[in-house]
Formats: structure tokens, sequence, C-alpha cells
């Protein structure tokens, strides 16, 4: 039954992963593949590892049951947001940098000094947090398990676990780069405005704003514990008296 239901998600996840990279891919048709197929799972990405981060919120801030119905799914969410960035890391290697790790820091080869040169810090240190996240995030994957949780110790493995928000800012990061940034250099031609600019700032303010009302709340209900502690407390004393 357990693991019935555990495929269940993974299914499910997957489904909705293909969907959204679908999505992705029909609404940039004017791109060449390299950047359609490139953009579409880095995108995704960012959205699973992003809907993974807001359902623990998400069930501190509201009583709605079907909330907690969907709280393991933030295991799958983080397992494909990796699966989606890795495919996101090989389509850079092959069909941009094309295997020339040089480039992927920013340098270019220079014929008449005949060594590469940096020509785009931007890109090599956008691409220094990416590989950083994409590493943090394979070693978040391979632990999203419950032998690993055993293996670990329950505090040790939630404390792996919590480095999630760490992933979550190294890819906004990484992506508030190439949505804002990378084709503002002034010896190429600046395309159109990407048309995901407005929905990412908004996805992050949402994942934002959530999680401060998730705090918040979380705070009240130990301080309106805490007080009524204190206020059981100083009853008991009267009543010694």
């Amino acid at each position: 039954m357990v693991r019935s239901t555990t495929v269940r998600r993974h299914l499910v996840v997957i489904l909705i992963a293909a969907g959204v990279t679908y999505a992705f891919l029909a609404s940039r048709a004017e791109w060449s593949e390299m950047h359609r197929y490139n953009r579409a799972f880095g995108d995704v990405s960012l959205i699973l590892v992003s809907l993974a981060m807001v359902l623990g919120p998400l069930m501190r801030v509201t009583s709605w049951r079907w909330v907690r119905t969907l709280l393991p799914y933030r295991r799958e969410f983080g397992i494909y947001a990796v699966v989606a960035a890795l495919i996101h890391t090989i389509i850079i290697l092959v069909g941009w940098v094309e295997l020339d790790l040089w480039r992927l820091f920013g340098f270019e080869f220079h014929p008449n000094l005949q060594r590469y040169v940096m020509l785009q810090h931007g890109f090599a240190l956008a691409n220094a947090v990416g590989i950083v996240a994409l590493v943090y995030g394979i070693v978040l994957a391979l632990t999203s398990n419950d032998f690993s949780q055993r293996l670990l110790g329950q505090s040790v493995w939630k404390f792996l676990q919590q480095g999630a928000y760490i992933l979550w800012w190294l890819a906004v990061l990484h992506t508030a780069y190439f949505l804002f940034v990378h084709f503002l250099d002034f010896h190429r031609q600046i395309p159109e405005p990407n048309w995901a600019q407005w929905p990412f700032i908004g996805l992050i303010l949402a994942v934002m704003a959530l999680q401060l009302f998730a705090t918040l709340g979380t705070w009240r209900r130990q301080r309106a514990r805490a007080d009524g502690r204190v206020a059981d407390q100083g009853q008991s004393g009267k009543r010694r008296q």
C-alpha cells in the first residue's frame, strides 16, 4: 500500500512536470531549439522546488484538509526539480558551450592572444551559482528517502533537508541573472524581454510572503501557548495560597 502510494506520487509529479515543460516549450516557439529546451527545463525546476517550498508554510497558515494530503509530495517535487535541473545543465553543456568548460565560466578563446580570456563575468558567476545549486540539490535528492532518514537519524536528516531553503535561493539568483541581466551586454543585440520576467517576480514574492505569514503564525501560536502556561501557573499559585 505504501509503495503504491509512493509510485502514484511520482507519476503525478512527472505528469505535472511534463505538462508545464510542454507549456513552456509552446510559449517560446520562436526561440532556437537549444534555448527553448534549456529555459523550459530550468523554469520547470524552479517551479517544482518552489512548490516543495510552499507546502509546509501553506499547511501552517490554513486549516484546509487537502493541503495536508499534499504535504508528502514535497519529496517528489524536490527530486524532480533536481532531475529537471540536471537536464537543463546537460543541454547547456552540449548545446550552448559545446562541452567547452572554459566557456561555461565566461571565457572565450582569443585568436590573437592564443589563449582564453574572460569576457562574461556575470555569465561565469551565474553558472557557478547554478552548479553549486545543482550539486546541493543532488545531495538533497539522494537523501530524500526513508533509508537515508533511518541511516542519518531524524535530527541530522532534518537539518540536511532544511538546506532546501538555500537551494531555492541559489536557484532564484541563477534564474534572475538569465531573465534580467545576461542579454544586456553591450556587444550583443538585446532580444525581446522574456515573458517569464513578471511571473518569476510574482512567484518569488508569493513564496516569500507565504513563508513570512507561516513564520508569524507559528510565532503567535508559540507566544499564546507560553502566555497560557504562565497564566495557568499563576492560577495554580493562587490556589495553593
